[in-house]
């Protein structure tokens, strides 16, 4: 049933909006399809890996806050990394019990093949909308989220793993 918008005379209805969460989706899901396909690697492991590249000798947990996952994620992404030989990891000089990444000659070639945006078309997105509509955005989608009765903990899983 069409539903009457605040200040305008169009209705819309549900199954417009709705439309517009696929095309949303179906967008990110895309684009990280072409990066898999480019090169291999799931969108959230290039995003972790061009976070090591940008910021040599970060730990996982500021990778984990840099990407805002839970640290537990940037552990398994960095293991794979590791595992395929795309970083290297080193002890911190200070305090041996940190562990300092580095992007391996590999790790960088393949980042060279990628399309970015590496973080996803998503947030690259959101960052170019004015700040008023991101915060309309926010407080409508706090709404859903709320109405979904979703667990907020999933907002630290990567777009690219959903």
């Amino acid at each position: 049933m069409p539903r009457e918008l605040e200040n305008n005379d169009d209705p819309i209805t549900t199954a417009q909006v709705l439309r517009r969460f696929r095309v949303v989706f179906n967008a990110v899901r895309s684009h990280f399809q072409q990066v898999e396909k480019q090169v291999g690697l799931g969108g959230a492991q290039v995003w972790a890996l061009s976070v090591i590249r940008d910021n040599p000798g970060i730990g996982v947990s500021v990778l984990a806050k840099n990407m805002d996952i839970h640290q537990s994620t940037a552990s398994n992404l960095v293991k794979t990394l590791q595992r395929k030989e795309l970083i290297h990891m080193s002890k911190g000089l200070e305090d041996r019990r940190n562990v300092q990444l580095h992007v391996s000659p590999v790790g960088l070639a393949l980042l060279g093949q990628a399309p970015g945006p590496f973080e996803g078309v998503l947030p690259e997105a959101l960052d170019r909308l004015p700040p008023k509509t991101l915060v309309r955005l926010d407080s409508d989608l706090g709404q859903l989220i709320q109405l979904l009765k979703a667990d907020e903990q999933a907002g630290g899983i990567p777009l690219a793993e959903l």
